[in-house]
């Protein structure tokens, strides 16, 4: 397995949802997980809200290396049992 450099930088790109009926807003309760699972890696997590709705993006070196949808990642927690979390380590790992 090849070796992540130090101090990475991942975008974490996010857009507005929904949660639990209320109004479409740019929430990171759901991106807990994820950033745990990055920043466990080694990674700085940067934050960048975008305008599409129920969009995540991880961006490295300019381009767009996972995406999913907000609303699948598990609601708050360490991202361990979260597989999309585990996909999009792999994913980041994979872009280096």
């Amino acid at each position: 397995m090849q070796a992540t450099p130090e101090n990475n930088v991942v975008y974490l790109r996010y857009g507005p949802y929904s949660a639990l009926g209320l109004s479409v807003e740019h929430r990171t309760f759901r991106l807990q997980g994820l950033q745990a699972v990055l920043n466990e890696d080694g990674h700085k997590v940067v934050l960048e809200k975008i305008d599409d709705r129920n969009v995540v993006e991880l961006v490295v070196n300019g381009g767009v290396i996972f995406h999913c949808n907000i609303n699948d990642l598990e609601f708050g927690g360490d991202g361990k049992l979260d597989p999309l979390c585990e996909q999009a380590r792999i994913a980041v790992q994979g872009a280096y």
